[in-house]
């Protein structure tokens, strides 16, 4: 998700009833203001009952229209969380302006010990809503809510990063129970190593002991299980048997033409960062979290690393990307500007311009797919 940083729309309060929805997988607390009444009612419903929700917001408006003379306009708001973003589609096509709000950016009182319930939580939403629709600049942050499609299309390369995060566990663990033992492990990922197993023995010449084996075996079985998922998912992606939206196609298209990136990264990199349309390069190093996070008040002056406050997929696959170009793309100017920044250089300052250089990467990346202008000194594919 990205929090936009567009003008909030500006309106009168009067005529306008405003919703805050607190979400949890038990309850909904709804909390409401109505301009029939001067005063806040709140409405506690069973989790996921968006039926019960909607007549709800119906059973006020038409409350509100009876005493007003005209029907009022609703606008409702929720954090951006578990539950994503399919109330904000629905309450959008039952014509109620919703809002997703970024969490993380709603002021809250910095005393030590503050309290925290549903109620005092709604309550802090609706002044925000109508705070962020009086006009006031920067009050909270709205998520840009993504289509259907393409919120779709990026399953398929989070499940495969779960699934390789799996693989290396199984793995490890396979290692792990071998070594208790002080045997060999070889490759587990092949699928005949039970039977090259078979052969081993441990310092005393005995095979492993019976449930440590059916342990080992069973380790094996999912490690397998996994690997012949990943490879549906490689080629499913290789062979594009569910196509993406189109612009996400064009846009993968064009990475796969850069040398350092494959299908596998390149459809990640598309799902993740560059379905969104970007008006500017601070807004694309922002929404991966690379931007720099400084502490200055009085006589203090300092900076406290990146800020690590947008996509953590994004971010990682920004870093690791800087690595396979500084491998793949060794003449290029980027990995110029890396040499000689680190020459002499230890390992923390490698550290810290690794991450400048997957900022300045992600930016060249992204003026690449908006105006074409290829990063300088680039190697392309045949």
């Amino acid at each position: 998700m990205q929090a936009s940083t567009k003008s909030p729309p500006t309106t009168g309060h009067s005529g306008t009833i405003f919703v805050a929805i607190e979400l949890s997988q038990k309850t909904w607390l709804v909390t409401l203001h109505s301009p029939d009444r001067d005063r806040t009612s709140r409405h506690k419903l069973e989790g996921g009952d968006h039926i019960e929700l909607l007549a709800l917001i119906e059973k006020v408006k038409a409350r509100a229209a009876e005493k007003l003379g005209s029907a009022p306009r609703v606008v409702s708001c929720y954090e951006a969380g578990y539950d994503g973003f399919w109330l904000h589609r629905l309450l959008e096509a039952a014509g109620i302006m919703n809002f997703v709000f970024d969490a993380a950016s709603i002021a809250v009182e910095q005393r030590a010990r503050r309290a925290k319930t549903d109620r005092i939580d709604g309550e802090l939403l609706l002044r925000t809503l109508m705070a962020y629709l009086r006009g006031e600049p920067r009050v909270v942050r709205i998520v840009r809510v993504p289509s259907l499609e393409a919120e779709d299309a990026r399953r398929a390369s989070r499940e495969r990063d779960r699934l390789v995060t799996e693989q290396t566990a199984h793995t490890n663990r396979i290692k792990a129970l071998l070594r208790l033992h002080g045997m060999a492990v070889g490759n587990p990922r092949r699928r005949d190593w039970l039977a090259w197993l078979a052969q081993q023995r441990d310092w005393q010449g005995q095979p492993l002991p019976p449930h440590l084996l059916a342990e080992v075996k069973r380790e094996h079985a999912r490690l397998t299980l996994i690997r012949d998922q990943l490879a549906t998912l490689e080629e499913a992606q290789t062979t594009r048997t569910v196509p993406a939206p189109a612009p996400m196609g064009e846009r993968r298209d064009l990475l796969l033409r850069i040398k350092a990136l494959g299908p596998a990264f390149t459809g990640t990199l598309v799902n993740e960062l560059f379905y969104k349309d970007f008006c500017n390069r601070r807004e694309v190093a922002s929404y991966c979290g690379l931007t720099p996070s400084p502490w200055r008040s009085g006589g203090i002056d300092r900076e406290q690393g990146i800020s690590k406050a947008g996509n953590r997929r994004a971010r990682q696959k920004a870093i690791e990307l800087a690595w396979l170009w500084l491998r793949h793309q060794g003449d290029s100017a980027l990995s110029r500007w890396f040499h000689t920044r680190t020459t002499n250089a230890g390992k923390r300052a490698k550290r810290i311009a690794i991450v400048a250089l997957a900022r300045k990467l992600i930016v060249a990346l992204w003026r690449y797919l908006t105006t074409g202008l290829i990063p300088e000194q680039a190697t392309m594919k045949a």
